[in-house]
């Protein structure tokens, strides 16, 4: 597996109708800063709103995997995103101009290619790893999952359909990024005669086709040839790198699956992360307080909610009692770059502290910035949420990435270099 984040070199697109909308749309992969994470964004309404593919944006709906609701939102996202996953691809913008990704064949493979057209590239920093510690299990009516540790992405997934063409198919992968293309990626969706005029009435399947998908009567494919004699249950694997791709970070896990769903998937990534979550320490103020030597007004981290050897996540709550907020600026109160990237700084000493340093007898250092940018404001009443990756380490002297985001969406980022001396 690739042992840097990766993203694209270049821009690509496909297009076509939808699946279950069947409403046309025009699909653009883009190249995304380091950080960035996977998001789509939708070029077609007023504002283009981005929305990060990440499942706390996940909606459990019918036949599809959807992220968001209203106008806005993104349905049977599932093939991208196991395309995108499948590649290793860490950062990336999805621009769409409709509601629907293109079905195009019915599998994640045209996806694929069209990653690997635009050239995939490694672009530094370290990947974010969803790992477990513990095995979790989930049940969701008749889906059933266990989740067990593992240092790489292991699938063992069984179906069973009442079908002559189907019955029962099990299949073991080890995903990564060949054996997916190979195995996997061209798996195409399917579905049943008899099940048409029902999924319709509900709004679904309008785009729907024997060109598109694996369509069975009762004795087996019409006007298809199938790719394996257990595309089936290739796909339901496909499927499933989809959507686990929702955790926003690479998944380490061995993950078992009988007769696995979108919605069955979405809850067990979120279980895997809320098992996470509870497996980090958390850092509140007083101990912030006894690393960090700030204080009022210049003490900017609340909380640290991730650590690990090379990489913190850190909190920053921004208040309308914050003292710069009155002179910058009167009637419309925006938090100063400067101080996001001190807020920023001060979590990634909290690292290197850590790492390198004893808070009583050492202090942090900053020697340099690069690549900083700004992407919008913050306001009163966001919450700034740092990441910060350790990406080198020579002697005394470290090199860190830096991101901030607001409800999932980058509003800072920084390159430093900073110094750990005695105090």
């Amino acid at each position: 597996m690739s042992g840097a984040r990766r993203t694209i070199a270049g821009p690509v697109s496909v297009e076509g109708s939808g699946l279950h909308l069947g409403v046309p749309c025009r699909l653009t992969f883009r190249p995304a800063p380091q950080g960035a994470g996977v998001v789509f964004r939708r070029v077609d309404l007023p504002d283009m709103p981005v929305v990060p593919a990440r499942v706390e944006h996940a909606v459990l709906a019918e036949r599809r995997t959807q992220l968001g609701e209203g106008q806005g939102a993104l349905h049977t996202v599932e093939h991208v995103l196991a395309a995108v996953a499948g590649s290793e691809i860490d950062d990336l913008t999805i621009e769409m101009d409709g509601p629907e990704p293109p079905i195009l064949d019915g599998s994640a493979a045209p996806f694929l290619d069209a990653l690997r057209a635009a050239g995939i590239v490694s672009h530094g920093g370290r990947p974010d790893y969803l790992e477990l510690r513990e095995t979790v299990r989930v049940i969701d009516g008749e889906s059933v999952y266990e989740a067990h540790p593992s240092r790489a992405l292991h699938l063992d997934v069984t179906i069973d359909f009442p079908h002559p063409a189907i019955g029962r198919q099990r299949g073991c992968y080890a995903v990564t990024s060949e054996r997916f293309a190979k195995e996997l990626a061209p798996a195409r969706t399917f579905g049943f005669v008899h099940e048409v005029e029902a999924l319709r009435a509900m709004g679904l399947i309008r785009g729907a086709s024997t060109a598109n998908a694996v369509v069975l009567d009762d004795e087996g494919p019409v006007e298809s040839e199938l790719r394996w004699h257990d595309e089936f249950v290739r796909h339901k694997a496909m499927d499933c790198v989809g959507d686990l791709a929702l955790a926003g970070r690479r998944v380490r896990a061995r993950v078992v699956a009988f007769k696995p769903s979108h919605r069955g998937t979405v809850t067990l990534v979120r279980e895997m992360l809320k098992l996470a979550r509870q497996e980090t320490r958390v850092l509140g103020i007083e101990e912030i307080m006894k690393v960090l030597p700030h204080r009022y007004p210049f003490l900017l981290v609340d909380r640290i909610v991730e650590v690990e050897e090379r990489r913190i996540v850190g909190l920053k709550n921004v208040t309308i009692n914050e003292p710069f907020f009155q002179g910058h600026f009167p009637g419309h109160p925006i938090m100063p770059g400067v101080l996001i990237i001190e807020a920023m700084a001060q979590v990634g000493g909290m690292l290197l502290m850590g790492t390198l340093g004893d808070p009583e007898s050492k202090v942090v250092y900053f020697m340099s910035l690069d690549n900083v940018k700004f992407r919008r404001p913050v306001r009163p009443g966001d919450q700034l949420r740092f990441e910060l990756d350790l990406t080198q380490v020579r002697g005394a002297v470290c090199k860190m990435r830096g991101v901030a985001r607001v409800d999932g969406e980058v509003v800072a980022e920084a390159d430093m270099a900073a110094m750990v001396r005695p105090r």
